[in-house]
């Protein structure tokens, strides 16, 4: 079964030190709940409050679920391990208090860190990427928090693949799994970044399978990412411009996705990640549209 939530990054709230302002979480969580949807994610950390009591009220009394929380590490780095390790534990001890060992703590890269992988997101090349040693500090690092978080809270974690960090191609997914273990380990499959990345979504899920523990629904615009590689856009500027559109407006085939998840017996939570910047549209009229469009497909 699929349980359909939003995330605070759909209004703007990103882990990035951006200029503007996203709207505050109160806004956010009341506009969840009116667009249709059952759960959502943490957001940054200090975006919804940090004591569990609160928190729990605030997530509850809408009837919503917590399902877990973006975590970013510069896992390339040895030393960032402990500070990765002390961030894990510090949200997933907030989210077990809130929802006991249900939400996923979400690892990725410290993603639009690096200036050569922002530069040319979307359009990276195997020069561009991490050396053997590079990997296996790397992930030695994911590995780490993992087995710190699951031992200390019971909460599992998954790592994102995600455009501007150095686990964006499928060749890049696919090595990280490699060096990783399965049953301590999850993929969180983002259909949007996996096509940005350069890959087919429908051929990574079936690629993936039992891996995937969590799934984004993201699109993408194949127009927007022909103009991202003329005019040499950077991640952020690909962002401002709309690479990651409305679900139904790109070319990610979401019908083939779902039936895909059905006929791996998937049971987890399918969140929208619809990336924008603050500022950017009306995130409550998207939200609204995109959950319209996923009940479309049955969901």
């Amino acid at each position: 079964m699929i349980r359909i939530a939003n995330a605070p990054c759909s209004w703007g709230a990103l882990e990035f030190d951006l200029e503007e302002k996203a709207p505050d979480y109160i806004q956010v969580l009341d506009e969840i709940v009116e667009t249709g949807y059952q759960g959502t994610e943490l957001g940054d950390w200090g975006f919804m409050p940090t004591d569990p009591a609160i928190l729990s009220e605030e997530i509850h009394s809408r009837n919503l679920t917590l399902v877990g929380a973006f975590i970013p590490v510069a896992f390339k780095k040895a030393h960032a391990h402990s500070t990765g390790i002390d961030t894990a534990l510090k949200v997933a001890r907030l989210m077990a208090a809130v929802e006991g060992d249900q939400p996923l703590v979400i690892l990725a890269d410290e993603n639009g860190a690096v200036p050569l992988r922002t530069q040319n997101a979307g359009r990276i090349t195997e020069e561009m990427g991490l050396s053997a040693s590079e990997w296996q500090i790397f992930a030695e690092g994911v590995m780490k928090v993992a087995e710190a978080v699951k031992q200390h809270t019971g909460l599992r974690c998954a790592f994102h693949h995600h455009c501007a960090g150095y686990v964006e191609t499928p060749a890049e997914i696919e090595k990280l799994l490699s060096l990783t273990d399965a049953d301590k380990l999850g993929l969180v499959f983002d259909c949007g970044h996996y096509r940005l990345g350069g890959g087919d979504p429908l051929e990574g899920l079936r690629t993936y399978g039992k891996r995937v523990w969590h799934f984004h629904f993201k699109d993408h615009h194949p127009a927007i990412n022909r103009q991202t590689a003329q005019e040499k856009w950077d991640y952020f500027e690909s962002l401002r411009n709309g690479i990651f559109c409305e679900l139904g407006k790109g070319d990610v085939d979401f019908p083939a996705l779902m039936a895909t998840l059905k006929e791996l017996g998937f049971d987890g939570w399918g969140v929208v990640e619809q990336d924008i910047l603050p500022g950017m549209g009306k995130p409550k009229e998207s939200a609204q549209r995109n959950r319209e469009y996923i009940r479309s497909l049955g969901y």
